[in-house]
């Protein structure tokens, strides 16, 4: 575990200014983006004051731990009182246990925005100055195989399929693969951001730490004692000219994929149960559309005990669920380790925000790349049960690449 060291006492204020900005064009150069943002609202931010990386199965513990004794030292003087407002760090958690880092990193600003009301969030560091750098898109866009190329991947869904059918414990698997693309110059990540944000406006556009995505589904929502978690799992392509409700039906018909969503809705409702008072979760999925595919949703509400813990102990508890892990999830993570052969990194686990009362939301790094100067690692992953078709799979995986790639070549 590694930390930037903690300043002495520093003032943080946040105060409300004028509104009307889209959020994403502050964001004043490609280094250092920060970004949680869905249909205009949500929080952008950038500088640095602090940050702390850690890794292996106590990362969460460590980096909430870190993250209460930061604030601890803090002067607030907060005069907003919205969710987002106050200290804030964003963070972004490794998928797995082991390869992968995570990190959390306290920004300088913070400009965030709740309906009418807009305010910004400054750590008084003396360090105010801004150099604004125009948005610039990418240039000579190549794609290349990654870790874990489309063959292999067929090659491990089918071995994955072949298991399952000959009665072994695993139910589901999400299987993962990578596609690297690489321009002459170095990207910059608030291209990626704006495209993702026109195309897929319900979704969370995410940016910490170089992982730039735009992911439909929340892993967890604190506001005090209240939780949510969006669930998606089972999903259906655009094909032989279906209309939009034809699709819903055939997906909400579909037993292949019920059965994956009820995996996904029940490992959540297991991990929250023994935190909350009270816990909604309702019988039948609903259908969330999106420009490229639909996907199978259910929203699962919570009352936490009082008290209850913070958002990262949450996560903890929950990460991986069973519509990024599979079922039982210990088996389906030790098999996503074989079968992929690969180091997933952050994609696939909490991504968002977390303030200093526990409160914040995490998403699940979907729809994402890992961009490192000029190259940008895209990853997409489908969940696998016994029903599954390795081809069927590969055009899912395919779509699900869409998203990044569209907004990587601004078409």
């Amino acid at each position: 575990m590694t930390t930037a060291p903690l300043t002495d006492r520093l003032v943080v204020r946040s105060y409300l200014v004028p509104g009307g900005t889209d959020l994403l064009e502050l964001l004043p150069s490609p280094r250092g983006v920060l970004s949680w943002v869905r249909a205009g609202e949500g929080l952008v931010a950038w500088g640095e004051v602090a940050r702390v990386c850690t890794e292996g199965p106590h990362r969460f513990t460590r980096a909430q731990d870190w993250w209460q004794s930061f604030c601890a030292q803090l002067d607030t003087r907060d005069e907003v009182g919205l969710p987002g407002s106050g200290p804030v760090a964003f963070t972004s958690l490794a998928f797995d246990d082991s390869p992968g880092s995570s990190v959390l990193v306290v920004p300088r600003v913070v400009v965030g925005r709740r309906g009418e009301q807009t305010w910004v969030t400054e750590f008084q560091t003396g360090t105010a100055t801004r150099s604004v750098e125009p948005v610039k898109g990418p240039h000579g866009l190549r794609y290349f195989d990654g870790e874990l190329p489309v063959t292999a991947w067929r090659d491990a869904v089918a071995r994955a399929v072949s298991r399952m059918r000959n009665g072994t414990v695993l139910a589901k698997v999400v299987l993962a693969h990578d596609l690297l693309a690489v321009a002459d110059k170095p990207l910059d990540p608030r291209f990626l951001l704006h495209g993702l944000a026109a195309r897929y406006p319900s979704c969370w556009t995410f940016a910490v730490d170089q992982l730039v995505g735009a992911t439909p589904e929340l892993l967890l929502r604190r506001r005090g004692r209240k939780v949510l978690s969006r669930v998606l799992a089972g999903t259906t392509l655009p094909h032989d000219g279906a209309g939009a409700g034809a699709l819903a039906d055939e997906l909400l018909g579909s037993a292949k994929d019920r059965d994956e969503h009820r995996y996904a809705v029940d490992s959540v409702a297991q991990a929250l149960r023994p935190f909350c008072t009270e816990l909604v979760v309702p019988s039948s999925p609903s259908v969330l559309p999106l420009r490229n595919v639909l996907h199978l949703a259910t929203e699962v509400r919570g009352v936490l005990h009082p008290a209850g813990p913070a958002l990262l102990t949450l996560a903890d508890a929950v990460h991986p669920t069973a519509a990024v892990g599979g079922t039982p999830t210990p088996d389906a993570v030790s098999a996503i380790v074989e079968l992929e052969a690969m180091d997933r990194g952050r994609y696939a686990g909490p991504v968002g925000w977390v303030d200093a009362a526990g409160d914040g939301e995490l998403g699940i790094a979907l729809r994402c790349a890992q961009i490192v100067g000029r190259s940008a690692r895209l990853f997409a992953g489908c969940g696998i049960v016994a029903g599954s078709d390795p081809d069927s799979e590969i055009a899912e995986a395919a779509a699900k690449l869409v998203p990044i790639r569209d907004a990587l070549e601004g078409s």
